[in-house]
């Protein structure tokens, strides 16, 4: 049998995880496209709708910790189907849980938890699942498997505000069926397809390995880095637009969270079809660069239209620095295994949860200024970049 031959049976896996992305994408922004719903349809407050967010991100974050224990325990298939099972039963029990609790709040917190398990180990099994499938090009391969994270934020915003367009947003509930259906049916394909081990049985380093290697903390800064770049200018682009540039609501969510989504899928799909000639490194430093432009240009538009350029150009820049920093990771530290993976995890939700929260402080600090919290997230591309020429550094003293 040709080496190509022998791939095909990987392209079930590939599907599996590319739904599975999707799966993660609809869990983490559909829920808060229903924010004013729940406090129409249940009383709930502003301050409590905000504990749906902390909520799912700290779930999250115990989930990547508690991997490093688990999957090797009970193995790949069992954690990955249990995540897409999680996330549909989270997802559809919005549709009913919140009405057998006396407060509505402590059901929806409850489904979020659940979905919020399946997001997590989504997060930490994908990656290494496709790292250990014999495929070339590793990095344009986690670089394309991310980028459907992308796709399915965008899609989940706009078929979901076309469903309320069309139907109105009483028929919430029937949405969430249909979104809670793809997880669903992507347990099926988990159950099914070619699972290959990162590491053989008992090779993979243990935490506290890790945690005597020096290059892993510069591993970990550099996903924190990522992380905060990333999540920072996604979470602030529809309040920076509405509130610094001006424009409509609407306008605001379309070109600031989506077109922001739109290109950092762009980004990731291009390295994914034409990186294989490029030096990952060197690109990540370019990445790093361009990100600190666009902060900068973010911060500074004084005309909108050029906010919302540098919003776009910023989610083309860090496309590359979730899945760079798991790919340089990954074939630095080969024996990583499962703990590398959980523990890199953790670290760019550390940064995704850090790096918002800096840019609101500084934002409210600043009188309410979000140019202001903006452009405090500079240092977060900056810490990329010395983080990538420390490793570069490394690897020629290596060599």
């Amino acid at each position: 049998m040709d080496n190509t031959s022998s791939l095909k049976k990987y392209n079930k896996t590939k599907k599996a995880c590319y739904l599975g992305f999707v799966t993660q994408a609809i869990v983490a922004n559909f829920v808060p496209l229903l924010f004013l719903t729940f406090r129409r349809a249940y009383g709930v407050s502003f301050s409590k709708l905000a504990l749906i967010s902390v909520v799912f991100y700290v779930t999250q974050l115990v989930v990547d910790f508690a991997c490093v224990k688990i999957v090797d325990k009970l193995g790949y298939r069992v954690c990955i189907v249990t995540s897409e099972v999680a996330s549909a039963l989270g997802l559809a029990g919005l549709a009913f849980v919140p009405e057998l609790f006396s407060d509505p709040l402590v059901g929806i917190l409850v489904c979020v938890v659940v979905y919020a398990i399946g997001s997590g180990l989504i997060e930490v099994l994908c990656s290494p699942i496709i790292e250990a499938c014999p495929f070339e090009n590793k990095a344009n391969m986690m670089s394309l498997l991310h980028s459907f994270y992308c796709w399915g934020a965008v899609g989940t915003i706009l078929f979901s505000t076309l469903f309320f367009a069309l139907f109105g947003t009483e028929h919430w509930r029937i949405l969430t069926c249909v979104w809670a259906a793809i997880p669903l049916y992507n347990v099926i394909n988990f159950a099914t397809c070619p699972i290959e081990p990162i590491v053989e049985d008992g090779s993979g380093m243990t935490m506290t390995e890790l945690f005597k290697t020096g290059r892993f903390w510069i591993f970990i800064i550099l996903m924190i880095a990522a992380g905060a770049s990333e999540i920072s200018m996604a979470q602030w682009a529809s309040a920076f637009a509405e509130s610094s540039l001006g424009v409509s609501k609407t306008v605001g969510d379309l070109a600031g969270p989506c077109g922001f989504a739109i290109f950092m899928g762009i980004s990731r799909v291009i390295y994914g079809k034409f990186g294989e000639k490029t030096d990952l490194t060197a690109y990540m430093i370019f990445s790093g660069i361009l990100c600190f432009g666009s902060y900068l240009l973010t911060a500074v538009a004084k005309i909108p239209v050029m906010g919302l350029v540098g919003c776009m150009a910023c989610g083309f820049s860090v496309g590359i620095m979730w899945p760079g920093s798991i790919s340089i990771s990954s074939k630095l530290l080969p024996k990583g295994g499962t703990a590398l993976f959980a523990l890199l995890a953790l670290a760019g939700d550390v940064g995704g949860t850090v790096g918002p929260a800096l840019v609101g402080n500084v934002s409210q600090a600043a009188g309410d200024n979000v140019s202001a919290g903006i452009l405090s997230g500079i240092g977060f591309p900056v810490t990329l970049v010395i983080c990538v020429l420390i490793i570069r550094r490394m690897n020629r003293k290596k060599a």
